[in-house]
């Protein structure tokens, strides 16, 4: 091969998610065009298979779940359905355990009432909020519950898994085995006093019911004991060769970099069996003879539900269901959140090579999304359920489509891609009032109202003898935008790609500002009409606005589904104008061609709404904690209700503890909860954010002596990068109480 080809060769390669192959295809004795298809072919699938996690339906989720692992898949969807790919879209209410008995438990009815229940309410809101899955089905079906049991039998003949007794918690009382989610303690990493067994929700770290401090059973409140009890496991460790070399060599280049750190730092852990059963009732049952009262363990068969929904998808189109599992021409991709990355690509993965399936080819995970200064919690009530928002923008009122796609854009636009983020009231309206009303709205509607004022309503002609650099400029920015947008929805950079969207529709403000055709109209003729050369000039103007207006409808359409569509009804033309075959073109409205008048994209969000919702979070939250109180006991009401682990002296010995003044203190920006302090330690002045405001106003605090740990990581909260941490007590009501001294500020703490 030529150089010149192997420059090519090299730049195909590179962008392929094997990039090791490169210098055996050059030992290759082949043609430079064989060589050059079969890397298109390799990126380019035949079809595609795009999944979202499984929601667990045990109540409502959600606007954090919609924003991580359903919104960011759906606009990918809609983006290859574009562009007339072979594409699926599965997922499905996961049904099976231990968080479904225990809702049961708590809604005292059976765990398929509860199912039932969830199913059609997750299915409901789905639908409600513009996701478009080809199926959402139910891992409680028939089909599942054989599909898992294959699975786990083909596994199981060809020794792919180990039988093993083991030691696991068992509550006397109960007289039951306890899964994960049975058991609560406190989080060894982040010290949260009610974390499951499986994972701690505040921290968001994947654990194990050995790992918790001061475990008890939520059946009966008391401690746990071990019990001898045998189950299968799958050997994680045997395959950790195989992981090493497929997540951390061949997609350390393509996948996003906090999913490679958190497999990197499971696999240099050192990767354990793990049991792929439970003692339970409630679940998919073991086939095994002898196996009663066990079932495959919830992270097992959930997975597979994919394939069990794909099996139904297929039987109900009349379709083979075998290529998208099988055919390695087939793209697979998993959308997540972070708290499954572990299941998605460690576990999965290895249970999909050893069956003899295909393995993602990407799995993109966000991180997660904060609510007015806080972590989202369903069970704390600071959360925005995604039913909570249908009822109170989409269903009362007309045109609710509006506050759909309104939803859509900002959850897309502040999405955790890379870091958490945080939805507030505010940064909502200001999304919906200044840029999806000020910018994308006001360009199209600016630009219909004048080509009915102006035009007779209808698409002027082109001059082609007038056109100047600022109408060439347009038409190559609406080029240029689609090429970004599409690389940025292929690299999963959806909140890129959406700001592209914008930009384009921001220049299209820019460009008629410039060109202001409503003044050129004004240099009239005898007969009161723009005299032919500034009519000409307003037909160029406002025939390139048009063209950007449909070039808007084709290149939202991903993101904002009805808003393309109505932009389709006012120009009159059918939806299969949105096909991205079409974006860039500046022929898509024919010259002479009456379009609809104007009507308003969006509304406007009033600050009454703003202050309505704030005000209902707060209300809602303390109305459940209140409620949690009254039923906790007066003994665990206390903060220190659950004793730390024993530590030695030398743990202790780390902590530096320094005496200081606070000097300066300031509220937090959109953080209800965040105070922005100055501290003096003597011999230096530290910023340091702390989680007082709701007990204390900046001015209370200045002049207060307080202790602190000096040596700490750095964080930044909101921002800010604060340095340490101040230590508080919490008084018998509940209020933080500062833990002070009257020495001299830098002084040690012993």
């Amino acid at each position: 091969m030529n150089n010149k080809f192997n420059s090519i060769l090299e730049t195909h390669v590179s962008n392929y998610s094997h990039p090791l192959l490169y210098k055996d295809f050059l030992k290759c004795n082949l043609g430079n065009a064989c060589v050059c298809n079969i890397f298109a072919g390799m990126n380019n699938p035949k079809r595609y298979l795009i999944t979202s996690a499984l929601p667990y339906a045990n109540g409502p989720k959600h606007i954090g779940h919609l924003a991580g692992a359903y919104l960011p898949a759906d606009i990918y969807v809609r983006f290859l359905r574009s562009q007339k790919k072979d594409v699926v879209f599965v997922c499905g209410s996961d049904e099976h355990g231990a968080a479904i008995t225990i809702q049961a438990m708590k809604e005292k009815t059976t765990p398929k009432a509860i199912v039932d229940k969830y199913h059609a309410l997750l299915e409901s809101n789905m639908h409600d909020l513009g996701i478009s899955f080809d199926i959402y089905h139910r891992t409680s079906e028939k089909i599942h519950h054989e599909t898992a049991q294959e699975f786990f039998t083909t596994l199981n003949n060809n020794g792919n898994l180990e039988l093993k007794e083991s030691e696991q918690y068992f509550d006397e009382t109960a007289n039951t085995f306890l899964a994960d989610r049975y058991i609560t303690g406190t989080c060894p990493i982040c010290s949260y006093d009610n974390a499951y067994g499986d994972q701690c929700e505040k921290c968001g770290t994947s654990l194990s019911p050995e790992q918790l401090i001061n475990p008890k059973s939520t059946l009966s409140g008391n401690p746990p004991s071990k019990k001898k009890t045998t189950h299968w496991y799958l050997p994680l460790d045997k395959h950790e060769s195989f992981l090493r070399q497929w997540i951390l060599v061949e997609h350390q280049s393509d996948w996003k970099t906090n999913v490679l750190g958190q497999c990197k730092s499971w696999i240099d852990a050192g990767l354990q069996p793990r049991a792929v059963t439970r003692d339970l009732e409630w679940g998919v049952k073991v086939p095994v003879k002898d196996a009663e009262g066990k079932v495959l363990y919830v992270w097992f068969d959930a997975p597979i539900g994919y394939i069990s929904a794909t099996k139904q998808w297929a039987l109900n189109n009349n379709k083979d269901w075998k290529p998208y599992w099988e055919d390695k021409e087939t793209k697979l991709v998993h959308f997540i959140g972070k708290d499954n990355i572990v299941f998605h690509c460690i576990i999965f993965p290895v249970m999909l090579k050893i069956h003899g399936n295909i393995l993602p080819e990407n799995v993109p995970s966000n991180e997660f999304m904060n609510l007015e200064g806080d972590k989202m919690s369903t069970s704390r009530g600071w959360s925005i359920e995604m039913d909570e928002y249908i009822h109170d923008f989409v269903k009362k009122e007309n045109g609710g489509d509006i506050m759909v796609d309104a939803l859509r854009y900002y959850l897309t636009a502040i999405a955790p891609e890379t870091k958490d983020s945080e939805f507030t009231w505010k940064g909502f309206q200001d999304a919906l009032n200044s840029e999806l009303v000020a910018v994308f709205g006001n360009f199209v509607n600016r630009t219909f109202v004048l080509m009915h004022k102006l035009c007779n309503g209808k698409v002027p002609p082109l001059h082609q003898t007038i056109i100047d650099e600022s109408d060439l400029k347009i038409s190559n920015d609406i080029l240029h935008s689609k090429k970004t947008i599409e690389d940025c929805i292929e690299h999963y950079k959806f909140r890129d790609a959406l700001f592209e969207v914008i930009d384009i529709a921001r220049k299209g403000n820019k460009y008629m500002q410039e060109k202001e055709p409503w003044i050129v109209a004004k240099q009239v003729g005898e007969n009161g009409l723009p005299v032919p050369e500034a009519q000409q000039k307003i037909d160029n103007t406002l025939h390139y606005c048009l063209q950007l207006s449909a070039n808007l409808a084709v290149l939202i359409n991903p993101f904002l589904p009805s808003t393309a569509k109505k932009l389709c009804y006012m120009m009159k033309v059918v939806e299969k104008m949105l096909d991205w075959e079409n974006a860039g073109k500046m022929n898509l409205l024919s010259i002479g061609y009456s379009l609809r008048a104007p009507e308003l994209l969006f509304r406007k969000m009033e600050d009454i709404e703003v202050a309505e919702q704030i005000e209902k979070l707060k209300l809602k939250s303390k109305k459940i904690m209140e409620t949690t109180n009254e039923k906790s006991t007066s003994a665990d009401t206390a903060k220190d209700k659950v004793s730390k682990q024993t530590i030695q002296f030398d743990d202790f010995a780390k902590v530096d503890l320094k005496t200081g003044t606070i000097i300066a203190a300031e509220k937090v920006e959109k953080a209800d909860k965040l105070l922005k302090l100055e501290v003096d330690l003597g011999a230096e002045k530290r910023t340091i954010v702390s989680g007082i405001a709701l007990h204390y106003k900046p001015e209370d605090v200045i002049g207060q002596k307080v202790v602190v740990v000096t040596n700490l990581s750095p964080r930044k909260m909101k921002g800010i990068e604060s340095n340490g941490m101040i230590l508080m007590a919490e008084d018998p009501d509940g209020k933080l109480v500062f833990v002070s001294s009257d020495v001299t500020n830098g002084r040690n703490v012993n």
